[in-house]
């Protein structure tokens, strides 16, 4: 029987490995996350460009990418979901639901998706919030299967909003390792894991997922540091990055880039990257 579903795969990855780039924050709401993505269009060519295996984005931006011509273009990784825990300040309800909640895949078939991803939200004393992930993987999950597309799980840990303003991850290796083994239990085909704290706890992660893992990126950070800790990760096992703000905030995501890709596929370590991107265009 044709397996859609290996297909699919083997357009995202190749030799097991994969960058995805995330330019899917506009759901997210969050005025600090579009830096970079006024012009999606232009941002859409120039990553194109740049070939990354992936391009993340929400249905109604992916026209971009999917309406552009030529066979040799990165394969469209497509949102479902979305939620309200990347402001500020707590919401009075946190939540998150499907962009199509009647039929959540089929935009990802319409639009020749590789594959579609949701989030996993464990947030402290947030339990209706991680009980509505649940439910949306599970109704995912049923689509998944019956139109054969891969289900990439995004499990996210985060630590109280009240101590620097706003959600943000948890690098505890013991809570990402338990949340990544129920997205595996729950059927994810794909993992996009926060990194550990300490890289070399990693490991433990690949481990318990049991499929292949993509290292989620999080805030723009200094960009030596970012391929210094990419390659400590990939030295653990990890399958590749979904990169957002550390490629598209930067002055050049074209280099970013093409030293990330051939960190991944090429085997470079993180000071060739370096010249790699220092050698420019």
């Amino acid at each position: 029987m044709y397996d859609s579903k290996k297909a699919r795969m083997n357009r995202l990855f190749h030799n097991g490995r994969c960058l995805d780039v995330a330019i899917d924050h506009g759901v997210c709401n969050e005025p600090s996350f579009l830096g970079g993505l006024e012009d999606m269009g232009g941002i859409v060519d120039v990553l194109a460009q740049a070939g990354p295996d992936a391009i993340q984005m929400n249905y109604g931006q992916a026209d971009l990418l999917q309406g552009r011509p030529g066979k040799n273009k990165p394969a469209l990784v497509m949102r479902i979901d979305m939620g309200n825990p990347y402001n500020a300040l707590r919401h009075r309800e946190m939540w998150a639901v499907l962009q199509n909640a009647h039929d959540p895949v089929v935009p990802a078939l319409k639009l020749d998706a590789a594959c579609v991803v949701v989030n996993l939200f464990m947030l402290p004393d947030e339990p209706a919030l991680f009980r509505q992930c649940v439910e949306n993987i599970a109704r995912v999950r049923q689509d998944c299967e019956r139109y054969g597309m891969p289900l990439m799980i995004e499990p996210l840990v985060m630590q109280p909003n009240s101590g620097r303003g706003g959600y943000l991850v948890d690098g505890d290796a013991e809570k990402i390792v338990t949340l990544v083994r129920l997205a595996r239990e729950m059927g994810a085909d794909i993992i996009k894991a926060d990194p550990t704290s300490d890289p070399a706890d990693f490991g433990r992660v690949v481990e318990a997922a049991r499929c292949p893992v993509l290292v989620r990126g999080g805030g723009k950070a200094d960009l030596r540091q970012v391929f210094a800790n990419s390659y400590a990760l990939m030295r653990q096992g990890a399958h590749g990055m979904v990169y957002g703000r550390n490629i598209y905030q930067h002055a050049s995501p074209s280099r970013v880039v093409r030293a990330l890709m051939a960190m991944i596929h090429d085997g470079i370590d993180d000071k060739a990257a370096w010249r790699l991107y220092e050698d420019g265009e």
